[in-house]
């Protein structure tokens, strides 16, 4: 299934019912009077989050979306039937926005999380509202109103407790599917994923986290170069960030590593702040422990903030390392956050 995370929808909520013109014709009441009955409400455009739903691939098939009708009033006090609801499912993660004003109108951040994103037009006033005193027969009902239609573009951002980082061919994909369920696409040219990808990584029978394989980045990613700031977007909601970096001799991985985090800051400061560990990779091509050695003081040096962790993601080296110092960084972000809501 291709990744989809953008679409733009047409959306119109139903009409009211329009309100009804009518008189009692009834034996023995020559006098009935009016009765005619209102419109019903036209039906409501909810969207509704769903955690079984991973992209925005059905809107890319359907783009327009209408609501039915408010049944129209009727005589003998008769009442329209409002229209039920149209009810469309999006991913947990889904930012709704006013395609016209670039107005963010809502944010699908847990599952079953449920707003109205048009509203349907209200009924017609039935002549029975009409009656007075000095008008014994009014022959005067009013329409229904419309419902709201807009143009709205749905963003996806995936949740992840982890976000992998780092340039291509780094070895992120091969990470990924070691550590967890997910099956990426893995080769020996760059750019190998093209889409995010999601797994889940059972570190223990209590304890698992999700982790997100996001597409290389390279500079000028924030400006959208590569495949750009349209997946910067999905690792802006993890917690903490592991960074890989490939050894390689002809290359400068200080360097790689700063252009990397300069994007990040470049695109939202914020995650900058995130907690990140510097995962050094494919150490099965060093020579020996003093060059890993060598290499590991470097990155402290430079990286003081950081901890450093050597791997090798195809030999599995150095995971269960990787994986222990990710749950110390999560319990850590979890107790904090606890200790945050008990203080509130």
């Amino acid at each position: 299934m291709k990744f989809i995370d953008e679409a733009v929808i047409y959306l119109k909520a139903g009409r009211g019912g329009n309100g009804c013109v009518s008189f009692r014709r009834e034996k023995y009441r020559p006098f009935g009077g009016p009765d005619g009955g209102d419109g019903g409400r036209g039906g409501d455009i909810i969207f509704i989050a769903d955690a079984q739903i991973s992209t925005l691939i059905d809107f890319k098939y359907k783009r327009h979306y209408f609501a039915k009708n408010g049944e129209h009033g009727k005589g003998s006090d008769m009442y329209g039937k409002s229209a039920e609801p149209l009810i469309i499912k999006v991913p947990v993660g889904t930012l709704v926005f006013n395609d016209e004003t670039n107005e963010l109108i809502t944010e699908f951040t847990q599952d079953g999380q449920s707003a109205v994103i048009a509203r349907g037009g209200k009924g017609g006033f039935g002549n029975i509202h009409f009656k007075s005193s000095t008008n014994q027969a009014p022959r005067i009902a009013t329409k229904g109103e419309e419902g709201e239609q807009l143009r709205v573009r749905l963003e996806l951002k995936l949740f992840a407790d982890v976000g992998i980082i780092g340039l291509p061919n780094a070895g992120k994909s091969t990470l990924i599917s070691v550590v967890s369920n997910a099956r990426p696409k893995i080769a020996d040219y760059p750019f190998t994923t093209l889409i995010p990808n999601l797994g889940v990584v059972r570190y223990s029978d209590e304890i698992s986290f999700v982790m997100a394989d996001t597409p290389g980045l390279i500079k000028g990613a924030h400006r959208g170069a590569g495949l750009g700031d349209r997946f910067l977007r999905h690792i802006e909601r993890c917690k903490i960030f592991v960074h890989i970096v490939a050894f390689d001799p002809e290359r400068d991985i200080i360097r790689d590593i700063e252009d990397i985090n300069y994007e990040l800051k470049m695109y939202n400061p914020e995650l900058m702040k995130r907690p990140m560990l510097i995962a050094l990779n494919k150490i099965d091509l060093l020579q020996n422990e003093d060059e890993l050695r060598t290499v590991i003081n470097r990155l402290k040096s430079r990286f003081k903030r950081y901890r450093i962790i050597p791997i090798s993601a195809i030999n599995r080296t150095g995971i269960k390392e990787l994986l222990d110092a990710i749950v110390k960084v999560l319990n850590r972000k979890k107790r904090d956050y606890e200790k945050g809501s008990t203080t509130e």
